[in-house]
């Protein structure tokens, strides 16, 4: 947010003199004081227009040639940029046909600071973090499109409003992230690829999945930060699990499934292993199911446990289960279809490890000393399986 200037108290102290060297006028604002003003309300607009997939398009901040380029397309001029728009949202008569749900979340809006270019003052690129969804109704199996990035807006001075987009890129966190550079760096990280390579990307996205094997419960909420190459980062909100070692996984199942009887617990079911285990004294490996999470708004910290859990846990036939509340933490992502066995487990692992090293995020201090992977598969369920492991990302390891 803005930080607003100090103002002077109204007044001035008892038997003080007037000032006599006021200027008799007070002096116009500076070009580039006008411009960090109109860039500020830009970008106010830009986030009015996300949250409503652009309906309507302050078509008055576009210069009415202004081009548009993401991975699959290319188009110039107000007219074709929102109609290309509406058709996407299901707003013209070929979008009802092919699309339905779409919906685009905001992350962030930066950028649009004050620049001097050749002498000029200029306003520099803004950069706004999205992830879009879509669902191609006109398949059968209607399936949904995912797609995160940035979109690069390049503006100028000039328009009805005082500063006009001439330019918008977009490009996916999926194909466009150059290997080995800083995730912080949005304008130097993203790289443009051949078409064919977006095209591709967008087929594979509406292949039909098969059967699917059902989640034990209802997921814990997230909010989908990036869909990666191979993996994703989400933003989860805190929660109140419950957590007992075990040895063998079953018996946690077993134990959990008792202690949470009518609570209502959430998927998915997470496990902590050590990498200590040839090590005299290993350290015991956990699982945990959250119990509850906290509402929107709330805050970042874990809500209070569910009364009935707070009441027994420690105590008794439950002297091993205990409640562990977890902040809101964003978490990188990588998915396994394979049974969650060590080495599959460690697998994945380490491939989440090489390709946040290659996109440039970092990860939580201490995370490599164990495999944290969640399970949200009913036990014994048929159809394609689904597993992950998960890995903190450091605060300022990431853009979000």
């Amino acid at each position: 947010a803005a930080v607003r200037p100090r103002v002077a108290a109204f007044g001035r102290a008892p038997h003080a003199r007037p000032r006599t060297n006021l200027p008799s006028a007070v002096e116009a604002p500076s070009a580039g004081s006008e411009l960090s003003a109109r860039a500020s309300k830009l970008k106010q607009v830009l986030e009015k227009e996300y949250i409503t997939f652009f309906d309507p398009m302050v078509t008055s901040w576009y210069a009415p040639e202004v081009s548009f380029r993401d991975p699959m397309t290319s188009l110039s001029g107000v007219d074709s940029y929102q109609n290309n728009v509406d058709m996407l949202a299901g707003r013209t008569l070929m979008g009802k046909v092919l699309f339905e749900g779409a919906g685009i979340i905001l992350h962030s809006v930066t950028g649009g600071e004050i620049v001097e270019r050749n002498g000029e003052v200029a306003v520099d690129d803004i950069i706004t973090r999205w992830t879009l969804r879509v669902t191609a109704k006109v398949l059968p199996w209607t399936p949904e499109a995912v797609f995160s990035g940035i979109s690069v807006y390049k503006v100028q001075p000039g328009g009805p409003e005082g500063l006009q987009i001439v330019g918008q890129t977009d490009f996916w966190d999926s194909i466009n992230i150059a290997e080995g550079t800083d995730s912080l760096n949005a304008k130097e990280q993203y790289q443009e690829v051949p078409k064919p390579t977006a095209v591709q990307h967008f087929l594979d996205q509406l292949k039909p999945e098969g059967f699917v094997a059902p989640s034990a419960a209802v997921e814990v909420p997230y909010v989908l930060l990036r869909a990666g190459d191979g993996y994703e980062i989400r933003r989860y909100p805190g929660f109140v699990g419950a957590q007992t070692t075990y040895e063998r996984r079953d018996v946690g199942y077993g134990s959990l499934g008792a202690f949470s009887k009518g609570m209502d617990p959430l998927a998915p079911s997470i496990c902590r292993v050590y990498n200590d285990e040839d090590s005299a004294e290993p350290t015991e490996k956990t699982m945990t199911w959250p119990l509850r999470y906290a509402a929107p708004g709330s805050g970042r910290e874990a809500p209070e446990a569910p009364p009935e859990a707070a009441a027994k846990a420690g105590d008794g036939q439950w002297r091993t289960v205990r409640l562990v509340p977890q902040p809101e933490t964003v978490v990188a992502v990588r998915s396994f279809e394979d049974f969650a066995m060590a080495p599959v487990v460690r697998k994945a692992d380490r491939e989440l490890r090489e390709m946040l090293r290659r996109d440039g995020l970092v990860a939580e201090e201490g995370s490599g000393d164990f495999v944290r992977f969640c399970q949200y598969d009913a036990v014994h369920s048929m159809g394609k399986r689904r597993s992950e492991v998960w890995i903190d990302l450091k605060d300022g390891g990431h853009p979000y």
